[in-house]
């Protein structure tokens, strides 16, 4: 009976047949026992491991905010870039509004000479303003009068002043609907009567056999030969004597920035 009571002991204890939680309970008490005797033991034996793994985090730390620095600096280029070139169209406005401003006072009005006027900057044009009408920021206090004629860059003629305020004027172009002007097209200086028609265009009605071709230059009367438009298209009718001449302004309305007014002695 002994011998059996020792041999299941002996099998008990026996390495192969010890269960997990004895190994648990066993595992436990030994931490516990370290814990004890030496409370730093398990601080020392781990703090290799936690140096590695604040080493660890500090490099991932960094890697990823190098990649938002990068974003960053991307961001800024872009910005910078579009800063870039809203200065370069910038800059390229004001060197055609130079060179628009010395056209207009440098524009060759009689016999390659310069006259001088009032420089006006135009508020509102078509289709802004009333239909062939140009607002001017300058008005009687400047030395604006009414009757003064407006020309535009290369000294073509638009119309004339028909309003002044003090600090204001309004300017009735050649091509408004209802305005009539003398004036005579091509190298043998056929007279015309030119009818505006609007959106700075003009027409003229001339005998069939007045030879007046496309592309003929068309002039009115002032301080030399001022050409207003060409010729782009010739209405006729077979059983009419004479044709209606279509003519295109030689500037466009809707585009100019800046005229010069000066007294020609013209009148609507």
């Amino acid at each position: 009976m002994k011998k059996t009571f020792l041999a299941r002991r002996n099998k008990l204890l026996s390495s192969t047949n010890i269960s997990w939680g004895v190994w648990a309970l066993l595992c436990v008490s030994v931490f516990f026992i370290l814990r004890l005797l030496a409370p730093n033991f398990l601080l020392h034996i781990f703090a290799p491991l936690y140096h590695a793994t604040d080493t660890v985090a500090s490099v991932s730390n960094t890697f990823i905010s190098g990649f938002g620095n990068i974003a960053v600096l991307s961001k800024k280029n872009e910005q910078l870039t579009e800063e870039n070139i809203a200065l370069t169209n910038e800059n390229n406005a004001l060197i055609q509004k130079e060179k628009t401003l010395m056209a207009l006072i440098n524009s060759p009005v009689e016999s390659g000479k310069s006259v001088s006027g009032i420089l006006a900057g135009i508020v509102a044009r078509p289709p802004e303003s009333p239909y062939d009408t140009l607002i001017l920021s300058v008005g009687s206090n400047t030395g604006v009068t009414l009757g003064q004629e407006a020309f535009g860059p290369g000294g073509v003629p638009l119309g004339i002043v028909s309003s002044v305020l003090p600090d204001f004027s309004r300017v009735t172009l050649f091509s408004a609907p209802g305005v009539v002007t003398n004036g005579w097209v091509g190298d043998n200086t056929l007279q015309l009567i030119l009818q505006g028609v609007g959106a700075g265009a003009f027409s003229a009605t001339v005998s069939r056999t007045a030879g007046i071709n496309l592309g003929d230059i068309v002039f009115i009367p002032g301080p030399g030969a001022l050409p207003v438009g060409s010729v782009t298209r010739i209405d006729s009718d077979e059983s009419a004597p004479s044709v209606t001449l279509r003519i295109t302004p030689a500037l466009n309305i809707f585009s100019i920035t800046w005229v010069i007014l000066r007294d020609t002695g013209t009148a609507l």
